[in-house]
């Protein structure tokens, strides 16, 4: 091990969620089902996605308010997007409102 060598991996996400499978014409008799392979990734996909929500925002709790609105962040939007549903992508939803947020009309409610 050199002193150049990552001492961890590095962390390959996929923004994009994982695509639908192809349609087959013929299965072999022992293949799973597609769909249900598809379902595991999908679930594996938002999983993933919600720990690195709060590995990336929810420390960002403990900054004060104006620290968090130089970084481009609300408190309340944080918050909100940390209460979502586990079905709901987190990242995008925040990202989403950032962007209105950020439009000439401003929009006050991400809710």
């Amino acid at each position: 091990m050199s002193l150049y060598e990552p001492l961890q991996r590095a962390e390959t996400t996929r923004d994009t969620p994982p695509p639908p499978p192809p349609r087959l014409d013929f299965y072999m008799p022992a293949m799973p089902p597609l769909g249900l392979i598809h379902a595991l990734e999908r679930r594996w996909w938002a999983y993933r996605r919600r720990r690195q929500f709060r590995r990336r925002f929810l420390p960002l709790l403990a900054y004060d308010d104006h620290i968090l609105e130089d970084m481009g962040h609300r408190r309340d939007d944080i918050l909100w997007a940390s209460r979502l549903p586990l079905e709901v992508d987190a990242l995008a939803a925040l990202e989403e409102c950032r962007s209105r947020s950020a439009s000439p009309k401003p929009i006050d409610a991400c809710r």
